[in-house]
């Protein structure tokens, strides 16, 4: 009986809540709309009010498709360059695959990396970088990208986005990616900022309002067909600026570009459709390295439970993996393509991330993936171990190599160099279950320097503009870790001040 009442109890409350939150007033002129009252839940994604579809305008000198931070990047520099600028985005959130970035921003030669004694060139990052993409990055994009970063990085201290805490990512052999402070996810941090940064500028933000195609008039763009509030609407515009992203929830393309990825799980948000390169490709767009897919070596799948990327900075500020025999199997800094091929030929194909109180003290981002119940927890190795149901000899063995490995500066086993600042010695200690999965689509729209959108024989579409991950070449056959955030801040401010110029 006691069951029963209070089953009656659950559901009253859950009818006053649900009649609480249906109540809306019209004065603002704005929607809301929370991504935990929505059923893509993004991380990072605070509550924030959109623009009204009524307000929409029956023209604008510059439409921006897609609200990741390519397209947020790209409204707001457009705004600064003097055009009318709205963003549409198809989600009933902004920010798209940015919102599930859980690293930081790669940038050289930055005043935050001068003020901690960290010698960096931009010519060390690009030769990095190419090394990384096996040398088949787009040269001229990744000159670019280099040569903008530390720019980037200013522009966004300049709005109250700081990224001052720097690290190692796999494959970098200079503590290059840019986080917040308290070393909390840079995904979050970047969208609100961005976020509050639009709404101060009063740029509008339409959400659930899907752009169904790029207009144009004789081969040249006219301005978006967009389908919101039930209507589709045709909306001029003298430039557009594609920010859609990727493809990696598309199971369908991914399988038609890389078929043994087929049984693979996704980091990406459910919006990476690859539907800004469908409306490209219908104005003549090309398209370059589509069959290059990475996957990531750390990625949470256990069964019940959604993917979630953990980190590379979290190796990058000192964790080791471990495999089911309680051993390190790799250099756990290198490329995400080696160290997921490393994963891979384990015979469970899958590992632990392991790290201390020390690390866990520096990065808040494991906040978040203790509030999701991915992390072990435990007062010492042995323990852990046990809990991991790997063996404790082994896995206690395997720390105080690693720890003598720290303090000599010398991984002799496996040759890491990197993120060896921290042994991992003081409990409570920490440990995440991870495996490779889906997680950028490094191929897409063929784009210049300008963020043209180039056609087959490569002239540019006038007055289409492409930002972040819809569109391909820069990271060639690998990203690193850090680069994507560099990639569409970098690109983002470029399309929008070229598209603005194009506008005028």
């Amino acid at each position: 009986m006691k069951k029963n009442w209070l089953k009656i109890i659950a559901c009253f409350v859950a009818i006053f809540v649900l009649v609480a939150c249906g109540k809306s007033s019209d004065t603002s002129k704005e929607t809301k709309s929370s991504s935990s009252s929505k059923e893509e839940a993004v991380s990072g994604a605070s509550q924030k009010t959109y623009t009204d579809p009524s307000e929409v305008k029956d023209s604008y000198d510059v439409v921006v498709v897609g609200s990741g931070g390519a397209g947020m990047a790209a409204a707001l520099s457009a705004q600064e360059a003097g055009a009318d600028v709205a963003i549409f985005e198809k989600m009933p959130v902004i920010g798209g695959n940015t919102n599930k970035s859980s690293g930081g921003m790669n940038a050289s030669e930055t005043k935050f990396q001068k003020e901690q004694g960290i010698d960096d060139t931009n010519d060390l990052f690009y030769e990095e970088t190419l090394k990384g993409g096996k040398g088949t990055n787009n040269p001229e994009l990744l000159r670019y990208m280099v040569d903008n970063s530390a720019e980037a990085i200013d522009w966004l201290d300049g709005m109250g986005i700081t990224l001052s805490d720097v690290t190692f990512s796999g494959g970098f052999s200079k503590e290059r990616i840019h986080r917040p402070a308290d070393g909390s996810a840079v995904g979050g941090y970047l969208v609100d900022g961005l976020y509050n940064n639009l709404k101060e500028k009063k740029v509008p933000i339409f959400v659930n309002a899907d752009v169904t195609e790029i207009t144009d008039k004789d081969g040249a763009v006219t301005g978006v067909k967009v389908k919101m509030a039930k209507k589709t609407k045709t909306i001029s515009a003298k430039a557009v600026i594609d920010t859609a992203g990727g493809f990696g929830s598309n199971m369908e393309m991914i399988t038609e570009y890389k078929p043994e990825l087929k049984n693979y799980v996704t980091t990406n948000h459910k919006g990476a459709s690859g539907d800004g390169i469908a409306l490209a490709e219908k104005l003549g767009a090309d398209t370059v390295q589509m069959d290059q897919i990475q996957i990531h070596p750390t990625v949470y799948q256990e069964k019940g439970k959604d993917p979630f990327l953990v980190s590379e900075a979290i190796r990058g500020e000192g964790a080791v993996l471990i495999n089911a025999e309680g051993k390190r199997f790799y250099n756990e800094m290198e490329t995400r393509d080696n160290v997921s091929a490393a994963i891979n030929k384990l015979p469970e194909r899958s590992a632990y991330v392991v790290f201390d109180q020390q690390l866990r003290e520096h990065s808040k981002s494991i906040d978040t993936y203790e509030e999701k119940g991915m992390v072990i927890k435990a007062d010492s190795i042995e323990d852990l171990a046990k809990k991991m149901d790997v063996s404790a000899e082994n896995m206690t063995a395997t720390i105080d190599a690693w720890n003598k490995s720290v303090a000599a500066k010398n991984d002799s086993e496996f040759g890491r160099t990197t993120g060896m600042d921290r042994d991992i010695s003081k409990g409570p200690f920490y440990a995440i279950k991870i495996a490779p999965g889906i997680h950028h689509t490094m191929g897409g729209l063929k784009i210049n320097t300008n963020t043209e959108v180039l056609k087959k024989d490569g002239s540019a579409i006038p007055g289409l503009f492409a930002a972040g991950e819809v569109t391909g070449g820069v990271h060639g056959s690998n990203r690193i870790g850090g680069n994507a955030v560099a990639d569409i801040v970098v690109f983002g401010r470029q399309a929008g001040t070229k598209a603005a110029e194009f506008a005028k």
